[in-house]
């Protein structure tokens, strides 16, 4: 009997945790529909006339998207032998937030509590981070991004310190009237120049802080290229290794196996307990 159990709770874990299988894609179509459909529904329900038109409606629907996301999230327990885990994760935690919402504002009633409620129907579109766990090359990408935190670090510190000596610059060159009024606000200026933005609140008036304006904007168009080549380098790297599967422990929920993995690399444990 206990066997059953376990097999039944192994194939709900392939379902709702691998895409690997077509009930597994499946899911996850189904759900990333759901999801797109919430985003869209949020968005619609900021625009005053819609809303007061369709209130009715869309209330019904956000209370339909809550419940299928609440049983979603009860199955992910379910599904997995240490439901703490998930719970923390940050999956879970996105799960949680996407859900929470909708029955948080049944407790807040009353004028006082327009703000909060009116945040708690913005919360609503970041379900759209649920989208992350279905598309695979996100986790290639966000690999890539962690194996380059150190030099896109170190870039990002490299980019203050210029901003810092030519805001500096500027402040001593040009006067109260060109609107470089502190070094902070000549900070602001240089940030905004280097990086191509641009807003033109402020600008240089006299010739040298024009050529010095210019530099910096050189300057930007090679610095944007740097972090990009950091991260396409480190999307080179990973795309290089060995062919990774959407399997999850059961146990300690790691995903990104090998494809002929048998045990688990983080936890040690069969892939294929049941």
């Amino acid at each position: 009997m206990i066997k059953k159990s376990n097999n039944w709770r192994h194939r709900l874990h392939e379902v709702i945790y691998e895409a690997d299988t077509p009930s597994g894609k499946l899911f996850d179509l189904v759900l990333l529909i759901i999801i797109i459909l919430s985003v869209v529904l949020v968005a619609l329900e900021s625009i005053d006339s819609f809303y007061n038109r369709y209130s009715y409606f869309l209330n019904i629907s956000e209370w339909v998207i809550t419940a299928i996301f609440t049983i979603e999230y009860i199955i992910r327990l379910i599904a997995v032998h240490k439901p703490i885990k998930y719970v923390f994760s940050f999956y879970g935690i996105i799960d949680l937030l996407s859900t929470l919402p909708k029955y948080l504002s049944l407790f807040l009633v009353g004028t006082q509590s327009l703000v909060a409620l009116r945040a708690l129907r913005l919360l609503r579109v970041f379900r759209i981070l649920k989208m992350t766990r279905y598309v695979g090359e996100s986790n290639i990408l966000m690999k890539a991004l962690i194996s380059s935190r150190a030099k896109i670090g170190v870039f990002i510190f490299s980019v203050l310190v210029i901003c810092i000596i030519f805001g500096t610059l500027m402040y001593l060159v040009e006067s109260d009237e060109s609107g470089f009024t502190s070094i902070p606000k000549s900070i602001y200026w240089c940030i905004v120049t280097l990086t191509t933005v641009g807003y033109g609140d402020i600008a240089p008036m006299t010739s040298i802080g024009q050529f010095i304006a210019s530099v910096i904007m050189i300057m930007g168009y090679g610095i944007i290229a740097v972090p990009t080549g950091i991260v396409t380098v480190e999307l080179t790297d990973q795309n290089k290794k060995i062919d990774l599967n959407t399997q999850a422990c059961l146990h300690c929920m790691t995903s990104d196996h090998p494809d002929d993995s048998i045990f688990c690399y983080h936890c040690g444990k069969n892939l294929n307990d049941v």
